[in-house]
């Protein structure tokens, strides 16, 4: 990390979720009583929400509908982003319908606007003073494709700036193929998988040796197992937290949460270790909430 930079840029996807938690199992062909909340999500979009109200300076880039481009603005910006975000006139505002049970979600989803994201959008005179670019796999999926974001993964390394990576979900990455995956982030310092994410990208299935497989191509691998913690990996050390113990109300975001609370602590201390409990305390608040996004209240 460049000494004296602690500003984070985001890059993704800007979502409006549905989240239904269902308050009994779901029949078929007719209704299931549920609890059914609107909120903004996109994991990219949710991480900057997060950094922001931690009181890290945030740049967030995303696409959304013409329409939404005011509201969506307004969102970030009561969790102190500043968003950079281009209205499309044809595509609406991606959204995702999350049906919640438990630990568990199943997610149903229109990229919509998403696809239109565009890495030349990020000017090399913003990276220039930022410490960090995290960008989300889901943004090779647009119409820049993995040569944008490999553009753009390179821009920011001449720069100084270290690149963190979410993968995005293992579904994508089968879809996509993981070694197109990973040529399209070569380059990349962080990666933060789950758990299924990390067995597709290595074909390895115990977190220690998952770690080690990917630290052959990262600097630091932090891997997320829910309640069981998280396993990190840097300069050849694993090094194993526990996760904050929490009530879980919703999953949504919790693995964006987690990705905030470790780069607002670790642009401010350079530590991993506090980095990792930070990431976990912070996950632990978003659980408890229903979305991805923390209440605007909390916005420092």
């Amino acid at each position: 990390m460049a000494k004296g930079r602690t500003r984070v840029v985001c890059f993704g996807d800007v979502i409006d979720d549905v989240v239904a938690i269902p308050l009994g199992p779901i029949r078929d062909d007719t209704d299931t009583a549920s609890a059914i909340r609107f909120r903004a999500g996109g994991s990219a979009a949710n991480t900057a929400a997060w950094l922001g109200s931690l009181g890290a300076e945030t740049h967030f880039f995303g696409a959304v509908n013409t329409a939404d481009v005011d509201r969506h603005t307004a969102l970030l910006r009561a969790h102190n982003v500043t968003a950079q975000l281009r209205g499309q006139q044809e595509l609406p505002t991606g959204a995702i319908v999350v049906i919640v049970a438990g630990q568990q979600r199943t997610m149903l989803t229109e990229r919509g606007a998403n696809a239109r994201l565009d890495p030349a959008w990020i000017g090399d005179e913003l990276l220039v003073d930022s410490a960090v670019l995290h960008v989300t796999g889901h943004t090779l999926l647009n119409d820049a494709g993995a040569h944008g974001i490999a553009d753009l993964i390179a821009r920011a390394k001449a720069l100084g700036v270290t690149v963190s990576v979410d993968p995005g979900s293992a579904g994508f990455i089968a879809d996509y193929g993981v070694a197109e995956f990973f040529a399209a982030i070569d380059g990349a310092d962080i990666i933060f998988p789950s758990l299924d994410e990390g067995r597709l990208l290595t074909g390895r299935e115990a977190p220690e040796h998952i770690v080690a497989a990917l630290g052959a191509s990262f600097g630091t691998v932090v891997l997320t197992l829910g309640v069981a913690g998280v396993v990190v990996f840097h300069e050849g050390q694993t090094m194993r937290f526990a996760a904050t113990e929490a009530s879980i109300v919703d999953p949504t975001g919790a693995g964006d949460a987690f990705c905030a609370g470790y780069l607002g602590e670790w642009v401010r201390s350079d530590d991993v270790t506090a980095a990792a409990r930070a990431g976990a305390a912070v996950a632990s608040r978003a659980v408890g909430i229903v979305g991805g996004r923390p209440p605007a209240a909390a916005a420092v």
